[in-house]
């Protein structure tokens, strides 16, 4: 072996062995570096971004959570209280006496709803005036401070072309609030 080892050392590319065994020599610690070093760091790396996105994923639902609460206490606090319907049904005959429509018979229940501590109010009649003055009288219902749909209206009948009375039966709904519970503006953090 070591006349081999001397005929290699003689040869005309024995001033490169030292460099091919530092090359060599690099490239081990090249590989080494790579598959301890870099790998898991990329490992690393791709599990704090999944960390990131699923954080990100839920501060966007805490801020949707948080938009809704705010949303359902201004909802909430449109809606009347379950004992301040009769005098609603009475503020909605006054606003139809001002705008010259005659409401003889407005009749009111209550419904449950699927909502806890909500129920659903109805009010239904029929209502007769001039087309102008129903008209204003419908946009006053669906501009009114208080949340108010009308559900159905139907023409019931007219009268004469002469003196231009129409007559609707009409079905208007709210939402009523118990009066047990009341949200914290705002709501929990």
């Amino acid at each position: 072996m070591s006349e081999r080892l001397r005929q290699m050392l003689s040869a005309s590319y024995a001033p490169l062995l030292p460099w091919v065994g530092l090359v060599m020599l690099l490239l081990v610690g090249l590989i080494a570096v790579n598959k301890i070093g870099v790998q898991g760091v990329e490992e690393r790396r791709t599990l704090l971004e999944s960390e990131w996105g699923r954080a990100r994923q839920i501060l966007v639902q805490h801020r949707e959570a948080r938009k809704a609460r705010k949303d359902v206490s201004q909802v909430w606090a449109v809606l009347p209280v379950e004992r301040d319907f009769a005098p609603l049904a009475l503020g909605i005959s006054e606003e139809a006496k001002q705008d010259h429509v005659t409401l003889p018979a407005l009749s009111y229940k209550t419904e449950a709803t699927t909502v806890a501590n909500t129920s659903k109010g109805l009010l239904q009649g029929s209502m007769t005036g001039k087309y102008e003055d129903l008209r204003r009288f419908i946009y006053d219902l669906e501009t009114a401070e208080e949340l108010l749909f009308i559900e159905d209206m139907e023409l019931a009948g007219s009268s004469s072309p002469r003196d231009q009375q129409l007559t609707f039966n009409i079905k208007i709904a709210t939402y009523l609030r118990g009066e047990s519970v009341k949200p914290v503006p705002g709501g929990p953090k």
